[in-house]
């Protein structure tokens, strides 16, 4: 059994007997009787208020995190060294950095795709500035593109919009006439502009991108394409096909990457729409992706996309609850977290949904949705929720209510928030 799996009766038990107390001991430096600690060890009262929690560690010399399993790992607060990557977007010389091997310069945009992925946003800020510097004195487009996304889907996670889409704008001015590169790129301007409150305009660049890229016409060939050889390339899906097709014109073979792509810009073109209220719209804009999704089995994701049919779920809930249906938010919600692909998305973009779907709940006054999906993505991610101003305005919210549950009212003594 795990330490998360270990009731918070038994670990005040067993802190009570590594302080060599009895349990009248401890009712007595409580105030309380030694039936009402003997009935919180053995499960029989809960302990559903945070600041009998705390006065339980206090009298326990421990963390109250320590007590509810959850021991406290990553700092809360804005990871420093924002203005280091300020700085490295700043600089338009070229710097003075040593020329590392292609397949070292690889190696080192993986390791932070890998720390985004894990939530490492602290062990993120540090590397990018070195990171941007060391790329963009190679000027490789298709690892200078990957740096910059990287980079702004970090600064949009710090609440720093502008400077993400700063970063995003690069990336695209990078891409060039590289359709693929320019589509990836794409995703991150209309995250940024999504982030920043302009969900007309991250509607209208995604929707372009992803119809110039889905509505392309592709030339098959026999050499590799995308990175992809052709026996890895999927057959275009049958509602896909560009205008002037008829039923009976061969379908298009495109990279499965692509179609990623492709269907994450309609996702997010999706989330936009539902954002300026063009929820019909963004109904449709799913149902394309979704239709992208369900021809996709088993590809590589060389584009970072995390796209799939979870994906695709992850934001159904968002657009119904931006819709004012919690409802029907709820119960998808609750049944994509039981399917198994949710387990197999990255710890960020678990984490980064939560937070979504709490802020979703709160618009919708669903406070006992928003405090679990709280709870829930700080066990994923804590960094999505201890480094993420957006989810300190959300706990911020939820813990105002009177009583706070107890996950939220730690979260909001963690973050430093004062009720």
């Amino acid at each position: 059994m795990t330490n998360d799996d270990v009731p918070i009766g038994r670990r005040v038990a067993r802190w009570r007997v590594r302080r060599s107390m009895t349990q009248q001991m401890l009712a007595d430096r409580l105030r309380r009787s030694k039936s009402w600690v003997d009935k919180v060890e053995r499960g029989v009262r809960a302990l559903d208020r945070y600041s009998v929690i705390q006065e339980l560690a206090h009298v326990l010399r421990v963390d109250p995190e320590v007590l509810l399993g959850q021991a406290r790992s990553t700092p809360a607060g804005t990871p420093d060294g924002v203005d280091d990557i300020r700085a490295a977007l700043a600089r338009y010389d070229t710097p003075q950095a040593p020329r590392q091997a292609p397949e070292e310069l690889r190696r080192q945009v993986g390791y932070a795709w890998l720390s985004y992925q894990h939530a490492h946003y602290g062990q993120l800020v540090r590397v990018l500035p070195g990171l941007l510097d060391t790329i963009q004195a190679v000027r490789s487009p298709e690892l200078l593109v990957q740096a910059y996304r990287i980079t702004s889907s970090l600064l949009v996670k710090l609440g720093e919009a502008d400077l993400g889409w700063l970063a995003a704008d690069r990336a695209m001015s990078t891409a060039g006439d590289d359709p693929i590169l320019a589509a990836t790129a794409t995703i991150s301007v209309a995250q940024a502009l999504r982030a920043s409150n302009r969900d007309r305009l991250a509607l209208t660049a995604a929707l372009t991108a992803a119809n110039r890229l889905l509505l392309a016409p592709v030339c098959p060939a026999d050499h590799e394409v995308g990175g992809l050889r052709r026996d890895q390339i999927a057959r275009q899906p049958h509602d896909q096909r560009g205008e002037g097709e008829g039923e009976g014109a061969p379908a298009r073979q495109r990279p499965p990457g692509e179609w990623a792509v492709g269907g994450t810009l309609l996702l997010q073109a999706a989330l936009a729409a539902a954002g300026c209220g063009e929820h019909r719209q963004a109904d449709e804009l799913t149902e394309r992706a979704a239709g992208i999704a369900a021809s996709l089995r088993g590809y590589d994701d060389p584009h970072r996309t995390n796209f799939g049919p979870i994906a695709v779920e992850l934001a159904r809930v968002l657009v119904a609850a931006q819709r004012g249906d919690a409802d029907e938010a709820l119960r998808r919600h609750s049944t994509v977290m039981r399917r198994e692909g949710w387990r197999r998305l990255p710890a960020e973009y678990r984490g980064a949904y939560l937070v979504d779907v709490a802020r979703a709940y709160l618009q919708v006054g669903d406070l006992r949705g928003a405090a679990r999906a709280l709870v829930d993505a700080d066990s994923v991610a804590p960094a999505e929720v201890r480094c993420r101003p957006l989810a300190r305005t959300v706990i911020a919210d939820v813990a105002r209510a009177q009583p706070a549950p107890a996950g939220v009212a730690r979260l909001a003594t963690l973050v430093g928030l004062t009720r």
